[in-house]
């Protein structure tokens, strides 16, 4: 007789979770019994063959810009309507602009700031309503913003992810009343399709070079963590950030 999956009868919402982390993510939590609500903004292909791959009686695809407040409103509205509750909600979407001082716009850091800092914040308190004693929100950070190899251009993404490690603590203080629990992870270089685009050998065996363990992450490897944190596994773990990075920081 085979046990039943550790998130059988959750139901968690991953936003980017169409694609290379937030792809990971969404199939791994529906391969441990999680229904899972995938959001994408754009790519409705890549969404659609997400959920095709999970099975439609336990996932569902849905629109929204992840740094657009109305937009995230709707999101969870929805996905309440769709499978009734939230029980895990990540937030995985980001972008990534790499821009030094000099060449930064406004318009650029304010996007950077909505879709990486202003996203997770408020998708946490739409969630919130329909979250009971027990849910898990998971936010994303980065290793960079700990390790000695960041170069300038890193400039507002950093400054985001500083941000979101700051919101996990106190959102954890906030919400413990409620008993949900507040982490982030904070992956280190990982070899999604996006990070690989446009990198030669040389500079990905450089890249690699940084880590002790001599190679680059895989998406798998940070689901990992992440269904940890949304399982039994992280019922006494909040407030923290994960760096899940292979040593690198």
């Amino acid at each position: 007789m085979s046990s039943p999956k550790s998130l059988s009868g959750k139901v968690a919402l991953v936003t980017g979770g169409s694609k290379g982390i937030g792809r990971a993510l969404s199939l791994r939590l529906a391969s441990d019994g999680a229904k899972v609500v995938v959001n994408y903004s754009s790519d409705s292909s890549s969404a659609e063959e997400t959920v095709k791959a999970i099975g439609s009686s336990h996932a569902i695809a849905i629109k929204a810009d992840a740094g657009n407040v109305k937009e995230i409103g709707k999101l969870v509205d929805e996905a309440v309507k769709a499978f009734g509750k939230l029980d895990i909600v990540i937030a995985c979407a980001g972008i990534m602009p790499l821009k030094e001082l000099e060449g930064l716009s406004e318009e650029e850091f304010d996007r950077v700031m909505s879709v990486n800092v202003k996203g997770p914040l408020f998708l946490t308190q739409k969630a919130i309503p329909h979250m009971k004693e027990g849910g898990r929100i998971i936010l994303f950070s980065t290793t960079l913003c700990a390790a000695s190899t960041v170069t300038p251009n890193y400039l507002a993404y950093c400054t985001s992810k500083g941000a979101i490690e700051q919101m996990t603590r106190l959102l954890s203080k906030d919400l413990a009343r409620k008993g949900i629990m507040v982490n982030a992870i904070a992956p280190g270089p990982t070899a999604t399709d996006l990070f690989m685009k446009g990198k030669s050998e040389q500079v990905l065996k450089m890249i690699a070079g940084f880590n002790p363990q001599g190679r680059i992450g895989t998406p798998e490897e940070v689901a990992d963590v992440a269904a940890f944190l949304a399982g039994e596994g992280g019922k006494w773990i909040t407030g923290q950030v994960v760096r899940v990075n292979g040593g690198m920081a």
